[in-house]
């Protein structure tokens, strides 16, 4: 690979010495100017398609942390932040959501913090769902442990941090499901999640021991195939004496209200005959 595509690769912006470590040569690096790179500052090369985050942490001497790092770890992020998230030691700079401390090493090659420095400061910065999404992602798919998470954050000022950590459903499959619990837990309606219910199936939340509400992915009905297994599992649920609502996850996000008031509707109606399963 040349130094032009690797430099594409990792993001479109490096520093001379991260191209030299590579493996590529001064005079690889003089070629970059002749193929489009230009250089904003003494030992930096950048394209003009470039991730301008990572050339804000460049600029800065920083970190991409927070919610501008959470997509390059495929952590569950809903909307881009309007400033970079940066991690630095010192005071300098203008323009950026600063964070202070770095407690684990970086990514080994580009300007990222760690996964769990992200996480760390994510759950200092960002308001819960936004938060506790990033966190569950780490946990779910980085294998971030719980306890370091809390031991890092450990103090009187980091209690309300600590409670929103203890308060995880470590369950929660996407990041709507996150949203969803959220919103659940902070109008007051109590919920146990991913239930395998007999004859059923696993569902995304019960409510109850009689409602069953379903938040749908983005992949929902891609398939003859799902449609047919969903439509069982409706009937199954009425059969067995459960009822459904069902919620892409652009109304769990732009209409809670309406969320909230439909399952508030179900609940408050008569009930003559339980149905067939309790959760422990």
């Amino acid at each position: 690979m040349d130094a032009l595509r690797y430099l594409q690769k990792i993001g479109g912006v490096a520093r001379t010495r991260q191209l030299l470590a590579a493996g590529y040569s001064r005079a690889d690096l003089a070629r970059l100017s002749s193929q489009g790179a230009r250089q904003p500052r003494r030992g930096v090369f950048m394209l003009g398609e470039h991730k301008p985050e990572l050339a804000a942490a460049l600029r800065h001497n920083a970190h991409v942390s927070c919610a501008s790092a959470a997509p390059h770890y495929g952590l569950w992020l809903r909307k881009t932040p309007d400033l970079h998230h940066l991690a630095c030691n010192h005071g300098h700079g203008l323009g950026f959501v600063r964070h202070r401390t770095n407690r684990f090493d970086p990514h080994p090659t580009l300007p990222i913090a760690a996964v769990e420095d992200v996480v760390l400061h994510a759950m200092a910065c960002l308001e819960p769902p936004a938060s506790t999404a990033i966190a569950t992602s780490a946990i779910r798919l980085h294998g971030v442990p719980l306890e370091l998470l809390k031991d890092q954050l450990r103090g009187d000022r980091s209690r309300p941090v600590l409670d929103a950590l203890n308060e995880l459903d470590l369950s929660a499959e996407s990041i709507v499901e996150v949203d969803a619990q959220h919103l659940f837990r902070t109008h007051g309606i109590a919920f146990n999640s991913q239930v395998a219910i007999p004859g059923i199936g696993r569902v995304d939340f019960l409510i109850e021991d009689f409602l069953i509400v379903e938040v749908d992915g983005f992949a929902y009905h891609s398939s003859r195939k799902s449609l047919r297994n969903d439509l069982a599992r409706n009937n199954a649920s009425m059969v067995n004496g459960f009822l459904v609502l069902r919620y892409p996850p652009e109304v769990i996000w732009f209409e809670p209200e309406r969320v909230l008031a439909e399952i508030r509707a179900v609940l408050s109606l008569p009930r003559d005959a339980p149905p067939r399963f309790v959760t422990q």
